[in-house]
């Protein structure tokens, strides 16, 4: 008996002759399997045939480097901090993203777009507006070397910012979390001189993980700080602040430093401490204390600083320049939250001040 053949090129039912290319066999069986992947082909296609103009680059893409935007950045690199050329730099991208085009082409209407934009992508008011100052710095430069005639993001409305007034530990909550830095291990003597860097001279996370060994005078109890724009400055230290920076820098950073870092501050394997491991650091010691670990961060130290100099009679001027504030303007939110706190014990202390509850009023 012989049997029938069964052909290879075997369809639903139907089969195909031998001569019918590879090709056009997988084309037909992708298609009878999935019917929509042909026009699905198709609109890809037509979509890779559309100009690039009236196409968006979806964020996270990557885009070829804009010369004219790191050209800005060169000339800011001069006078501005690293994490500030790093901010200016992503910002510039995430517009020339946007448009799909060089930033100096943007329009005012591309730029409202780009407002509106990451408005509904929910970013916080100070993120909007600190991309916007970094486009206006842009175009003021466009501007001043003649590559623009005007500045189109001067008529761009920035987000009004809520302005709130700086948090800051109590004496005694500071107390906890410096006590909390305790033993006599190389981490430990670390840690307890980080802290009191940081609350006792007022430094900003950055400042401190800058810091050299030189950058300390135990004798004189002066830390040099360098702030933002390269400015330098003079703080003062505490007795206990030096005494920290004192046992750490001889019996601490010694079984650290492997590398032979200039830096004060190192991690574990003998590297420079980072921001971030300054943050983990501050996290721990405020478990530690019985604080709660997502408030406690470097600038709350660097808050409590002002706050309790001015609480203890300290003049503004004076403050400014240990905080290394350019703007008096900045430092003067801290005598709100002083006075606010004055306030508040004054009312909780005195018999004669105690607050009227709503019931006395009434009854009165």
């Amino acid at each position: 008996m012989i049997r029938e053949q069964r052909s290879p090129f075997r369809g639903d039912g139907k089969t195909l002759g031998r001569g019918v290319p590879r090709n056009e066999l997988r084309r037909a069986r992708n298609a009878r399997r999935d019917p929509d992947r042909d026009s699905r082909g198709s609109e890809r296609e037509r979509a890779a045939q559309e100009p690039t103009a009236a196409r968006r680059i979806p964020s996270g893409a990557v885009t070829p480097p804009d010369p004219d935007v790191e050209r800005f950045i060169l000339t800011l690199q001069a006078r501005r901090s690293p994490r500030t050329v790093d901010a200016y730099r992503r910002d510039l991208k995430a517009l020339g993203a946007f448009r799909g085009g060089a930033v100096a082409d943007a329009t005012v209407e591309e730029l409202e777009a780009w407002l509106a934009r990451m408005r509904a992508d929910g970013l916080a008011g100070s993120t909007i507006a600190r991309r916007v100052s970094a486009v206006r710095a842009y175009f003021r430069h466009l501007v001043l070397i003649g590559a623009r005639a005007e500045n189109p993001a001067a008529s761009v409305q920035l987000p009004r910012r809520p302005r709130t007034l700086p948090r800051a530990l109590s004496p005694a909550e500071t107390e906890r979390l410096i006590d909390a830095a305790v033993g006599t291990m190389p981490r430990a003597l670390r840690d307890r001189a980080l802290v009191e860097l940081l609350y006792g001279a007022g430094l900003r996370v950055s400042e401190a993980t800058g810091l050299e060994k030189s950058s300390v005078a135990i004798e004189e109890r002066v830390v040099r700080v360098l702030g933002k724009g390269g400015k330098e400055r003079l703080v003062p230290l505490g007795r206990p602040a030096a005494e920290a920076v004192r046992r750490y820098l001889a019996l601490g950073r010694p079984h650290l430093d492997r590398r032979y870092r200039p830096e004060l501050f190192l991690n574990a394997r003998g590297g420079a401490l980072t921001r971030a491991g300054a943050f983990l650091i501050l996290r721990k010691l405020a478990d530690r204390a019985g604080l709660e670990p997502g408030r406690v961060h470097p600038h709350l130290l660097r808050h409590s600083f002002a706050t309790h100099l001015l609480e203890g009679g300290a003049d503004l001027r004076s403050v400014q320049e240990m905080l290394g504030h350019a703007d008096l303007g900045t430092t003067e939110r801290y005598t709100h939250v002083s006075d606010r706190r004055r306030r508040d014990v004054y009312f909780q202390a005195h018999p004669h001040a105690r607050r009227k509850t709503p019931s006395q009023d009434s009854s009165a």
